[in-house]
Formats: structure tokens, C-alpha cells, sequence
């Protein structure tokens, strides 16, 4: 299992992953106030926003190579041979998702404060929310992919698929910026609940893939 999620990080970093999410991440920062305009506390007000869904693109942004990859080339079925379960597998690959995208988006969002005109302790709040709610993003992008896998322009039905399931942690993830502790239990509630049942709906889809 440990091998499984070294080697996802490993080829999230070696293809540019970490450099990806900061640049995307500081694109959008840098874009978005000529886009507003130059209202200080209007920024502050939806930074947060911008960030949360910034955040879920930055966990879309390698969906078809998640899964499809090791499908293709027989990985998974070797898994699988060697006694693996498939929610085990998707348990491990989410765990190298969130590592390898995770930690880049929290860099990200601290680098764009400025740009956003966020105070430092909705700073604070947003880190935090971000830290408690990128690993159900990390668990959302791999069972969209084990379950698109092979189909024609799974990129965009990615999205379509993952969206709907994501709204709520984006809705809770921006309001726990004013919602104080609150907000961020329900991110941590709808995280863990991601959490939980990702790895059994990523498996049943691998094991389908596999038949």
C-alpha cells in the first residue's frame, strides 16, 4: 500500500504536478482582480470562493491519468493478484493524490492572499478549511476517474460527474471563512464522509473495469 502511494506521487511530481498547481493557482489570482476590479473588500469577500474552486480544478486537472493508465497496462490487475482489495488500491491512490496535489494547493492559496487582498486571519481559516477538506476533494477526483475510466473524453465527463458531489464541500469550504469554527466542522463532516465512501465506490468500479 505504501508502495502504491509513493509511486502516485512519484509520477504526480516527475510530471510536473506540484509546478502545475502553483502556476494555475497563481494564474487565477493574478487574473482575477483585473477581472473584479480593484475593490479591496470585495476581493476579500470572494477570495475564498476562487480559491475553493480553483482547488477542485487543481484536483481534476490529472484525472485521466489516476486510474486509466494502470488499467491499460495491466497495474491494477497485478494489484489485484498479489491480494490487494480494490478499495485498498483506491484507498492508497487517493492518499497519493491528496500528497501530490494537496500540499501545492495550500502553498498556492497562501502566495494568492495578497493578490486577493485576504486578511491574515481569513488567511488562517482558509488554510485550515483547505487542509480539512483537499483530501475528500483527493477521494472525489479518484473514484470520478476509476468510474469514467476508458470513456471518450473522460476528462469532461470527469467534471460533469464530480461536480455535483463536490458543490457541498465548496459551498461549506467558503462560508467556514465567516462561519468560523462551525464552517469548518462541516467541512471536516462532508471530508470525512468522502472519505469513507470513495475507496468502496472507486474498488467496485475498478473491479467492473477489470471484468
Amino acid at each position: 500500500m505504501i508502495a502504491i502511494v509513493l509511486r502516485e506521487l512519484r509520477r504526480a511530481w516527475s510530471g510536473g504536478g506540484l509546478m502545475l498547481t502553483l502556476a494555475f493557482f497563481l494564474l487565477v489570482a493574478t487574473l482575477f482582480p483585473f477581472a473584479i476590479g480593484p475593490d479591496a473588500k470585495l476581493l476579500a469577500r470572494i477570495g475564498g470562493g476562487v480559491v475553493w474552486a480553483s482547488a477542485l480544478l487543481a484536483a481534476l486537472l490529472p484525472v485521466e491519468r489516476l486510474v486509466l493508465p494502470d488499467l491499460e497496462s495491466g497495474v491494477i490487475d497485478q494489484f489485484a493478484v498479489r491480494g490487494l482489495p480494490d478499495a485498498g488500491i483506491a484507498a492508497a491512490k487517493i492518499a497519493g493524490h491528496w500528497i501530490g496535489f494537496g500540499p501545492a494547493v495550500m502553498l498556492a492559496a497562501a502566495l494568492s492572499a495578497a493578490l486577493l487582498e485576504m486578511p491574515a486571519e481569513v488567511l488562517l481559516r482558509l488554510e485550515l478549511g483547505l487542509l480539512l477538506g483537499t483530501p475528500g476533494l483527493a477521494a472525489l477526483a479518484v473514484s470520478t476517474a476509476a468510474l469514467v475510466a476508458g470513456l471518450r473524453g473522460a476528462g469532461a465527463v470527469a467534471g460533469l460527474v464530480m461536480l455535483p458531489f463536490a458543490l457541498p464541500l465548496l459551498v461549506f469550504g467558503a462560508g467556514a471563512l465567516e462561519g468560523g469554527v462551525g464552517g469548518l466542522k462541516l467541512v471536516a463532516a462532508t471530508s470525512l464522509l468522502l472519505l469513507a465512501g470513495a475507496p468502496f465506490v472507486a474498488g467496485a468500479a475498478l473491479r467492473f473495469a477489470r471484468e
